[in-house]
């Protein structure tokens, strides 16, 4: 009952990170063609700056297959989530500070937010929702699956309608508000997962401390057999 609790708890935790993830993701997506209407003091049109942003989701795509590799190796999706949303707010302050320096610093930079910003996005979507709708307590339920990966992904096609709709009415206070939301939802996102976090980090200490006193007892049988 416990298990089954925590995994509901879990689903509603990742949905929320889901859906700032894809609030973050529009907001930057439409964002970005007028962020770099003007890079180098030169004038883009729309057209190029629309190419460019594109670039944006190149990142991404990188993102997400770094997201899934580190998570697979370390065996910690929370902790690569919040990892990945805790960097990716330096990576947009640099991007708003130093974007429109150079296209070549542009480019850089928006590749590195597209990293940050998308790979937890695509770890929630996969990885971790298979990880929940296939845990040992649902006993083998196979509806489970779908139900989890609708619930978390449904639930970011809310973020999908409010991102546009938010960088409407922040931008006519300015770029740097809206930039300030696109921080505080990543810091809110990281923080979110900081109960998961916390129990991968338990979980991996206390397995480590089973290990090391197994190899402990193990070397003292040996010494008391050789005596």
């Amino acid at each position: 009952m416990f298990i089954c609790e925590h995994i509901n708890f879990s689903n509603q935790v990742f949905a929320v990170v889901g859906n700032l993830c894809k609030i973050i993701l529009f907001c930057r997506g439409n964002s970005s063609i007028f962020l770099t209407a003007e890079i180098g003091g030169e004038y883009m049109s729309v057209k190029s700056a629309g190419n460019l942003s594109t670039l944006f989701d190149v990142g991404g795509i990188v993102g997400g297959i770094l997201a899934g590799h580190i998570s697979d190796k370390l065996r910690a999706r929370a902790i690569t989530a919040a990892s990945f949303m805790y960097a990716a707010i330096p990576s947009m302050l640099l991007y708003r500070i130093y974007g429109s320096f150079s296209q070549t610093m542009n480019i850089v930079l928006m590749m590195i937010a597209g990293l940050f910003i998308n790979g937890p996005y695509a770890l929630i979507t996969t990885a971790v929702s298979a990880d929940l709708g296939t845990h040992s307590s649902l006993r083998g339920d196979s509806r489970a699956l779908a139900t989890v990966t609708a619930i978390i992904d449904g639930t970011g096609s809310i973020g999908a309608a409010l991102g546009p709709l938010l960088t409407g009415f922040l931008s006519t206070k300015g770029w740097n508000t809206v930039f300030v939301m696109l921080m505080l939802g990543a810091l809110i996102a990281g923080l979110l997962l900081s109960c998961q976090v916390v129990a991968e980090i338990n979980d991996k200490t206390s397995k480590l401390m089973r290990s090391t006193s197994g190899l402990q007892s193990s070397e003292g049988n040996a010494m008391n057999w050789l005596r």
